[in-house]
């Protein structure tokens, strides 16, 4: 049986010397078999850093707030005329608001009565504050925003940013569907994660299917977003298939696995009103 035990590894430090780094693991294996297991579960070092996990990871200048809005199952119409609506005077006032609707999504499995809006501001937190301003100062919006209440069971939103390591948004045509799997991590671990998934994503590029891929700055932290997009379910299932027997992909998959805390995954379709499609 194996012990609780330190695990340790050396990284290089700025003079070139080796520095130890300690991580604390615990199982139950044979010790005969436990090697050719046991180190897919170790998650790879990287050097510690002075910078933030937003910096090393991403642009600080494009910021995406995704909007979780649970609606009453006997308002969800209603609620999609009023929120396509908002869509179109926020459209109007764009030069002003530095802002724009990259997604609508309604939830098709998973987190059923619940829509999910994805926009996207370029030039920081700044801009968000600038948006917020003008638009709680607008009787319209705010009309709209008093009607849309009477639609909602409760709503939720988060500001991300996108891994920089993820090809750039893109927006899709035609009939698509997407999956949003939500991963919450440790805390302590988004470098890691990324460090892993730089790697990973490289297996999932080639048919198109990698639409984003985000980490939390404010809401629920240590909280990563990735969205795939398929023709299907079926499409869904053959392209994932595809990835496991990808020599590497299994690996990707094992590092990444003792940072999560837990994960679901829901299936997205797009609003009529949605810019990509």
């Amino acid at each position: 049986m194996l012990k609780l035990r330190n695990i340790w590894s050396t990284v290089a430090n700025g003079n070139g010397h080796l520095t130890p780094a300690v991580r604390s693991i615990s199982t139950t294996a044979n010790c005969k078999d436990s090697d050719s297991w046991f180190s897919k579960l170790l998650v790879r070092k990287i050097e510690p850093t002075k910078e933030s996990h937003s910096r090393m990871l991403s642009d600080k200048e494009i910021i995406y707030a995704l909007h979780t809005h649970n609606v009453r199952p006997d308002s969800m119409s209603n609620y999609l005329n009023n929120y396509k609506t908002t869509v179109a005077l926020i459209n109007d006032k764009k030069a002003n608001l530095s802002c724009n609707l990259v997604a609508s999504w309604t939830v098709q499995v998973g987190d059923m009565d619940q829509c999910l809006h994805l926009w996207k501001y370029t030039g920081g937190f700044e801009k968000i504050d600038q948006a917020k301003e003008d638009l709680w100062n607008d009787a319209e919006y705010l009309s709209l925003m008093n009607e849309r209440s009477k639609f909602l069971r409760s709503r939720h939103l988060q500001y991300l940013l996108a891994f920089s390591y993820w090809p750039q948004i893109a927006s899709r045509s035609g009939k698509n569907i997407y999956e949003m799997r939500s991963y919450r991590l440790t805390p302590g671990t988004m470098i890691e994660w990324g460090n892993n998934w730089a790697r990973a994503i490289n297996f999932r590029k080639h048919n198109n299917e990698a639409f984003a891929g985000f980490f939390s700055q404010i809401g629920r932290l240590y909280n990563v977003h990735h969205i795939w997009c398929y023709k299907s379910l079926q499409d869904r299932k053959e392209t994932r298939e595809a990835a496991w027997r990808s020599p590497g992909w299994d690996e990707c998959v094992a590092y990444t696995v003792p940072l999560i805390r837990d994960m679901h995954c829901r299936v997205l379709a797009p609003t009529e009103f949605s810019p990509t499609q």
